[in-house]
């Protein structure tokens, strides 16, 4: 059989002989240099070189000029491991923005977007998923379809959520804590099927009522921040007037305490002031009585004014002090006071410097 096919090639041969399997060794020498050289491969900066050998994972190549065996015997498939894939769930194309600043989808997807929240209300909403590839292995081995893994495992996670949560705050507040918890639920489930791609980002795009009631929710919404307004004007006024009202309460009591201690402080000083006029008149009561006497004709006289009569003169006529009963005296005046014969002042002279008894003030 091989001299057969020996011949057969000399047939297709210019000449017989030795020239031809020169030829022929020549030609299976560039063939296998040929097919040798296939197995140059280049990856670029973005990608990971898988290496399969007859179909089964070897390994991993780095970015750059790499070589393996050529085919059959093995392949490289190069994933592009760095770039951000996105997979929209509720909606189909760009999104863009509306009156209002709402998100409008191109398409919406009502049988993905219309969710059932944890107090009984249904909501519209639509999301995307940001993921990469984390593992090119187990990206190109283990799922057959990464990007619809990846969509039905979020649309999974995200009405588990939705569902233990309010419509008011999946509305306003709580978006950003339904996108953290469907971001780790989503990569918690990529992880147990070991799909080797990681969740960077959930995004919502939209979150509103059904399209059938959208008005009656932004009803409620108005009611309910005409409520927070008016709680909040409540609250104002409430932290307004209590410290007023606070603070006139102190000063009421500061007053009346420093009345109190200025009374507290007075009474203790005439009381010390009497101890002292006692003790002085225990120890000389003449001295004492003679300048109590002094003392208080000297107030006397500075609030009334004084009339001089001579006692050498005889026949004195009364004066009655009519003017009093009128009015004041104009100022820098003396308000006359009647006129007393000497003889009537005397013993009342002679009473006033009489010494007191023991005992009796003044």
């Amino acid at each position: 059989m091989i001299r057969n096919a020996q011949n057969a090639v000399r047939r297709f041969l210019p000449s017989g002989g030795a020239g031809g399997g020169k030829l022929i060794a020549l030609a299976a020498v560039v063939l296998v240099g040929v097919w040798g050289a296939s197995g140059f491969y280049r990856v670029q900066p973005d990608e990971l070189g898988v290496v399969m050998r007859f179909g089964a994972f070897d390994r991993t190549a780095p970015p750059g000029l790499n070589y393996r065996i050529p085919y059959p015997v093995e392949t490289v498939t190069t994933p592009r491991v760095t770039r951000i894939n996105r997979v929209d769930v509720g909606f189909r194309g760009a999104p863009d923005v509306g009156p209002g600043g709402r998100v409008v989808s191109a398409r919406d997807v009502l049988a993905e977007s219309l969710m059932l929240t944890g107090d009984e209300n249904i909501i519209d909403i639509d999301f995307a998923i940001f993921w990469r590839i984390r593992d090119a292995a187990d990206f190109l081995f283990n799922t057959r379809n990464p990007e619809e893994t990846v969509k039905s495992a979020a649309e999974s996670v995200m009405r588990e959520v939705i569902g233990k949560t309010p419509i008011q705050p999946a509305l306003t507040e709580a978006r950003a804590q339904i996108e953290q918890d469907v971001r780790r639920g989503t990569q918690a489930i990529m992880d147990q099927y070991r799909a080797g791609v990681e969740i960077t980002q959930v995004q919502m795009q939209k979150s509103d009522p059904p399209a059938a009631v959208v008005e009656s929710f932004r009803d409620v919404q108005r009611a309910n921040a005409d409520r927070e307004r008016v709680r909040n004007e409540a609250e104002s006024f409430r932290n307004d007037i209590i410290p007023r009202a606070r603070g006139e309460a102190e000063r009421m009591v500061q007053e009346a305490q420093g009345f109190r201690d200025s009374q507290i402080a007075r009474a203790r000083g005439e009381a010390g002031r009497f101890t002292a006029v006692l003790s002085a008149y225990t120890q000389a009561q003449d001295v004492t009585v003679r300048r109590i006497y002094l003392e208080t004709m000297e107030e006397i006289f500075k609030r009334n004014g004084m009339t001089l009569v001579d006692d050498r003169l005889q026949g004195l006529v009364p004066f009655l002090p009519l003017g009093e009963t009128r009015g004041a005296a104009p100022s820098g005046q003396t308000t006359p006071r009647p006129v007393m014969p000497p003889a009537a002042l005397a013993p009342v002279i002679q009473q006033q410097q009489q010494p007191p008894r023991p005992g009796v003030g003044r």
